[in-house]
């Protein structure tokens, strides 16, 4: 890359809507990951033996759908909503954001995540944070497929839901992103956890201290997603000619 490019994309980086962008990523994942990781502790507090429990999966899967839906929302006309890291990758891989910029996304996303968890564990008086765990049957490659295909599946979402030529976005647009997410936790809880979300996974763990099976949140997710935004983009639904709207034009600044 010519030195004139990457200074340029270092400046687009940093502009005041950059800046913008990072904090309403920061503000939407901090919230998402909250009750998402929260459902989970109300749900082991209510009910130790959560397990055996078919109603916890229920309220998890209500609060990620729930709360992916609203943090999408508020977030989509300042930073695109991305709320997940693996949805910034594949963005970046398809060419709707730099790979400057993506960095600071992954960075904001981590941070609230990290803060959420954080949040959490002080203010209930040090109970346990829990994090996302493979079923005792399963190999972490096996959870690392199902995680990609889950991810798949809500990325594909995200880019139908933001696709400009198909209208302007409301807010059924995040209402489908997540009950998409909610429908992936009822599918996977209680194999993988049904995390979709590298940023929630990392936050858990940090807290939590333990990485074990880790790699399967990041690998299987960010290869689905970029897979997804590559089929959406280059198969499913490509530029038809030069009179068409090009995706890429209209996101390749902040927006989805």
């Amino acid at each position: 890359m010519a030195p004139t490019a990457l200074s340029e994309r270092l400046y687009h980086s940093v502009t005041k809507d950059a800046l913008r962008a990072y904090l309403a990523e920061f503000i939407s994942t901090f919230f998402y990951v909250f009750a998402a990781v929260g459902s989970s502790m109300a749900s082991r507090k209510l009910m130790p033996d959560v397990a055996a429990n078919p109603s916890s999966l229920m309220t998890v899967a209500i609060a990620n759908a729930f709360a992916l839906s609203s943090t999408v929302y508020i977030a989509t006309n300042v930073s695109g909503g991305h709320v997940n890291p693996a949805v910034t990758f594949a963005k970046a891989v398809c060419g709707h954001l730099s790979v400057v910029m993506a960095l600071f996304y992954w960075f904001s996303q981590m941070l609230a995540a990290v803060m959420a968890c954080l949040f959490l564990r002080v203010t209930t008086a040090g109970q346990p944070v829990p994090t996302y765990e493979i079923a005792q049957e399963m190999t972490g490659f096996g959870a690392s497929l199902l995680e990609g295909v889950i991810t798949f599946a809500l990325v594909y979402t995200v880019y139908a839901a933001g696709d400009p030529r198909r209208g302007p976005l409301t807010a059924i647009g995040p209402l489908a992103i997540g009950m998409m997410a909610g429908a992936n936790v009822l599918a996977t809880g209680p194999f993988s956890g049904g995390s979709m979300n590298p940023a929630s996974a990392f936050g858990a763990a940090i807290v939590a201290g333990s990485f074990k099976n880790q790699a399967a949140y990041w690998v299987g997710p960010l290869f689905g997603a970029a897979v997804a935004g590559l089929v959406y983009d280059n198969v499913v639904f490509p530029v038809q000619g030069p009179d068409s709207i090009s995706v890429r034009e209209v996101s390749e600044g902040i927006g989805v």
